[in-house]
């Protein structure tokens, strides 16, 4: 059998956005989605470990790893080379003895077998990409997504990778599991860790969280690629017997090839049925026993090692490590470095290979291939700019489609079409050409007026340029070459520099060729050991860079004696000697006086829309400047209400001023402010919705207002003789299906709201309800469900603020925005109220909003008053405020109308709402019905708690939350449209990505007993979540079809592990 996989552009944004919210959510709640105990980076010297170390620590600081992840940067013994199979075996050695276990026997292997490593190989040259050197090329930037959270750093190769490999990390299953019945596997095992390896030269982009990894064994990730392609590359040799599914192929691994001929590739029999062949993509997972015979292997490695390097050879991961796992190679293995001890320690195991057909396979090993990347044309997947200061387009001149990321960049710059500029700041009157690489270039803003130096620096097309710090060398070097140069090019087998032969170079600035390589030395001469690169000047580095590129031509005498006498480096010593310590300061404190521009600029001539909070961390990476500058942000503050008194919410003003207290240290005068902070977000939302009611509601009965005391003759009042009545309201409850958080305020105060939910009745009747009755006696008689009882004999007593354990303020609340209380209506009759509703506590179905609006329209009817749905729900939204219960919008909604609608509002004074009823067919109703399942988790669900960390990260403006409600109320519009089309499995996918996008807003709206009954139905659904604000309660699973909903119904009723409840339920 055959698929064919074409894998579109699109799904690239769709696949990093899961595989980010996995991240996120594994680092913020691990105990749910679990995370690596260990993050392992390879490191080519000591020096370079140590900024990888930095790196590691940053990356924890902006929430990519988990605080509890133990991070290790290894690098190869004494900085010599050793291979990545060697390298490996060091890097597990290196991070057992971190955990300070004694290296020996069975400890460790029990220690280390208990574990889930995630090992990343970056100790590599970077020779095809010699700008990203310095930094290591697994850290060179890449915006993919950097327009979800702008005010966030620049997103890096490494943090993609993690967030593929987050996924990756729960195909490690810590409980039982079944492989499709498949002979080759037990039918259940337990917690098999193990460790996880990737390049640090390729972004894989897959969802990793689908991998089936064979237990007791190691598995190599393949994809199939053309044959051109295969043969510069490892190719794996897969077996005949195999488990196949749609988007993968599991089997066993019969042969390693590398960098095979076709006629290779036949002979071994590699060539798959559609004329590919498998790719190894570098990605190989070991668990279970092969992980432990790995694991003593490595604890035990040193001596080999040794051996290693007083041979002056390498042992590959990929050609040697591997082959271990593969009987076919063992002949070929025993010849090979430690290939004996390789064969011995690891070949009883087997290797087996996952084919991954949809795999996207992002290759970074050369300059052009970044700019490729980055290229592409879906502009939510590149930032094009992100954390920048550029100047206005008639000041400068450059291209929409360059990147310009972390960059100061001064008026009077040209930059060219497809450039990336990075970490640089770019003075006036400098040219850049396209599809060029500038890194980490500070040019002064003084050099055009040094008398030596009046040429404008000009970069051309295709060309790379940036600088490195050297130890013991007070300037930068500046380095630069061609896009297309490969610096491992020999100088008589096409190598180039700046894209001209060496011939031609040589010529052409009259060098000659033993000044540039010693003629005693037995290396190749080519690019890398070059020796290039003068130590001078700036200017001066500025000026031969040019003459270097070809751009000053017939100065050649000015120029040659320069740069000969000159002390010079080449890109080989450059990697030799770069200060990463240096490089580490130079870079923080840029970033930090970017974010320090931005939030100054924010606070002075903006509405505060930008994250402070999180510009604050950046600007405090400065260790020198960092506090000074928020003080001053501070001091700041107190000025922003008064300043934008009339258009900024006075909440986000003081927010604002918490989040720069907290940034200085102030944490007690944080706390104290806080509490404005909330008084201020329900003042603004009871200005929004209780406008045209009297401002009584608020004050006590005893000083309430002429027009309330003096109203006698109210239609509703009852000085007439007692005339018995009793009204009675039943109301269903809601489930929504998108939408939700967009009509809580004080969003819903500001941005639009959308969302789509609908009316249903349990058990064949609607479960909410109240009867008002009039008595003859006066004062109210209130009961509830739950047997509480209160008489209340003067209403005049009923007055806000209600203490949040009253099982009475919902009634005493109504009986305030219906007028009863103030306006005097009952005189001489009384009120029995009796409440009810038949859910669970903690559903998530709205249930108080719709009681309440039960109850007003109750009143209102008792009083002959205007009991429309559009009056209630507005009476609703007044109530909840006077309650101090907060919550938007949309139960009341839910359960005041009847049916599937979608319900949109608009800020303004008051807040509009509009309600669009979906007139559904009676096929439409009859599918949901069959398909459409309503669970009772048994888990009570918190909302209050879960409502104030999404309203407070929205107060910070965090991007990432605010993007994520925009997608809901996207979500709403694609779903209104989805039922009206009769699309009911697309409605099963919003909801699935409406859940995701809940737990972004909060973590904890789900717990592992929600998780595990989700993971349950899974094979049975095409979307799920909870309803409401999550956190337990209900919950929807819309089955594929009948047949599995009823496979889903008697399946959870008969599994005691869930504490489930099915509801009957219809649409009202």
């Amino acid at each position: 059998m055959v698929f064919s996989r074409t894998k579109r552009k699109s799904d690239l944004t769709a696949i990093l956005r899961k595989s980010w919210y996995h991240l996120r959510l594994s680092v913020r709640h691990p105990t749910r989605v679990p995370t690596w105990d260990a993050i392992v980076l390879t490191a080519a010297s000591p020096e370079q470990a140590r900024l990888y170390d930095w790196q590691l620590k940053r990356a924890k600081r902006m929430g990519r790893i988990a605080p509890s992840t133990i991070t290790l940067a290894v690098p190869d013994p004494d900085g010599q080379r050793i291979g990545s199979g060697a390298a490996t075996l060091n890097a597990i050695h290196a991070l057992a003895q971190h955990m300070e276990q004694v290296v020996d026997g069975d400890g460790v292997v029990s220690l280390m077998g208990k574990k889930h490593i995630l090992l990343l190989h970056a100790g590599g040259d970077s020779k095809r990409v010699p700008w990203a050197n310095p930094m290591g090329k697994v850290f060179l930037p890449l915006p993919f997504l950097a327009a979800d959270n702008p005010d966030g750093p620049v997103p890096l190769l490494f943090d993609h990778i993690l967030a593929i490999a987050s996924c990756a990390r729960q195909a490690f299953k810590d409980e039982g599991e079944n492989f499709l019945g498949n002979p080759w596997f037990p039918v259940m095992f337990l917690l098999y860790s193990g460790i996880f390896t990737m390049t640090g030269d390729v972004l894989p982009c897959f969802d990793a969280s689908t991998l089936i990894l064979p237990p007791d064994a190691s598995t190599i990730i393949t994809v199939p690629i053309t044959l051109d392609i295969a043969a510069n590359h490892g190719v794996i040799v897969a077996s005949k017997a195999e488990i196949l599914e749609e988007s993968y192929t599991v089997c066993l691994v019969d042969n390693l090839l590398q960098k095979p001929s076709v006629d290779e590739l036949v002979k071994n029999q590699a060539i798959l049925d559609d004329g590919r062949a498998l790719l190894d993509t570098g990605i190989i997972a070991v668990r279970g026993t092969a992980w432990g015979q790995l694991v003593k292997l490595a604890c035990s490695c040193q001596p080999l090692i040794s051996e290693l390097l007083k041979s002056k050879k390498e042992m590959s991961l990929y050609e040697d490590l591997v082959a271990a796992w593969v009987p076919r190679k063992h002949d070929w293995l025993q010849h090979r470095p430690l290939g004996e001890a390789l064969v011995s320690k690891l070949g009883k195991e087997r290797m087996f290979s996952y084919c991954a057909y949809d795999l996207l396979f992002l290759h970074f090993g050369t300059s052009s291939e970044v700019l490729d990347h980055l290229s592409a044309t879906d502009s939510a997947l590149v930032g094009r700019r992100h954390l920048c200061s550029i100047p206005a387009t008639t000041v400068s001149d450059i291209a929409a489609s360059a990147v310009v990321l972390s960059c100061k960049i001064d008026d009077g710059v040209s930059i060219g079409e497809d450039s990336l500029i990075y970490d640089s700041t770019i003075s006036g009157g400098i040219q850049i050409g396209s599809q060029s690489i500038v890194v980490g270039i500070h040019v002064p803003k003084d050099i055009d007026n040094k008398a030596d130096n009046l040429v404008k620096f000009m970069l051309p097309d295709r060309h790379c340029l940036w600088e490195v710090p050297l130890v013991g060398c007070t300037e930068r070097v500046i380095v630069f070459c061609g896009i297309h140069d490969n610096p491992k090019n020999p100088l008589t087998k096409d190598g180039t520099f700046c894209g001209k032969p060496w011939e031609k170079v040589i010529h052409d600035l009259g060098m000659e060729e033993n000044d540039l390589w010693s003629s005693s030395g037995c290396q190749e001469k080519c690019l890398w050991n070059a020796k290039l690169f003068p130590i001078l000047s700036y200017s001066e580095m500025l000026s031969v860079a040019m003459w270097l590129m070809g751009l000053s031509d017939g100065r050649n005498q000015y120029f040659l004696p320069l740069w000969r006498k000159s002390p010079r480096v080449s890109l080989e010593e450059l990697h030799r000697s770069i200060d990463f310590s240096k490089m580490c300061t130079g870079s923080s404190n840029h970033q930090a006086d970017l974010a320090a521009g931005i939030a100054k600029a924010c606070i002075n001539y903006g509405m505060l829309g930008r994250n402070l909070s999180q510009l604050c961390e950046e600007i405090l990476q400065n260790e020198i400047s960092g506090v000074k500058i928020c003080n001053d942000f501070l001091s700041l503050s107190p000025k922003l209400i008064e300043q934008n008194s009339m258009i900024l919410p006075k909440s986000r003003a003081y927010q604002v001023q918490v989040d720069l207290l907290r940034a200085c240290g102030e944490e007690t005068k944080a706390c104290q402010l806080e509490h404005k902070v909330w008084a201020a977000v329900a003042d603004e939302t009871a200005s929004a919705v209780r406008y045209g009611f009297g401002e009584q509601l608020l004050e006590s009965s005893g000083s309430k207002s002429t027009k309330a005391s003096g109203n006698n003759n109210h239609v509703g009042s009852v000085a007439q003789p007692f005339c018995p009545k009793t009204i009675k309201v039943e109301l269903p409850v809601r489930v929504d299906f998108v939408g939700g958080w967009s009509d809580t305020p004080p969003w819903s105060l500001e941005r639009a709201g959308c969302v789509l939910n609908m009316a249903v009745s349990l058990e064949g009747s609607p479960p909410i309800g109240t009867v008002v009755e009039t008595t003859n006696s006066s004062g109210v008689f209130i009961t509830d469900d739950s047997g509480n009882e209160l008489h209340i004999k003067e209403l005049t007593s009923i007055a806000p603020p209600f203490d949040g354990n009253d099982p009475f303020r919902l009634v005493k609340s109504a009986l305030l925005v219906t007028g009863i209380v103030h306006e005097n209506i009952l005189v001489s009759t009384g009120l029995k109220i009796r409440t009810w509703a038949n859910v669970p506590r903690g559903s998530g179905l709205g249930t108080s909003s719709i009681l309440a609006a039960a109850v007003v329209k109750g009143l209102l009817q008792i009083i002959n008053e205007d009991d429309s749905n559009e009056n209630v729900a507005r009476l609703v939204l007044v109530l909840e405020q006077l309650m101090g219960t907060g919550g938007g919008w949309q139960d009341q909604i839910g359960g005041l109308y009847p049916g599937i609608k979608f319900t949109t509002s608009y800020p303004g004074i008051p807040l509009r709402l509009q309600v669009f009823p979906l007139v559904a067919s009676p096929q439409l109703i009859s599918e949901l019905q069959q398909r459409l399942l309503v669970v009772f988790t048994g888990q009570v669900r918190l909302a209050h708690q879960v409502l104030q960390k999404v309203v407070l990260r929205y107060l910070q403006r965090d991007n990432l939350l605010i993007s994520s409600i925009k997608r809901l109320t996207e979500l709403a519009k694609t779903g209104r449209e989805a039922l009206m089309n009769g699309d009911v499995d697309k409605l099963g996918e919003i909801m699935s990505e409406a859940w995701r996008l809940h737990q972004e807003l909060d973590p904890y709206c789900s717990n592992g007993h929600v998780d595990k009954l989700f993971a349950f139905a899974d094979p049975y659904c095409s979307g799920y979540k909870l309803v409401g604000a999550g956190g337990g309660g209900f919950a929807l699973l819309l089955a594929k079809n009948a047949t599995c909903a009823k496979t889903l119904r008697s399946m959870l009723g008969e599994n005691p592990e869930f504490d489930s409840v099915i509801y009957n339920w219809s649409v009202y």
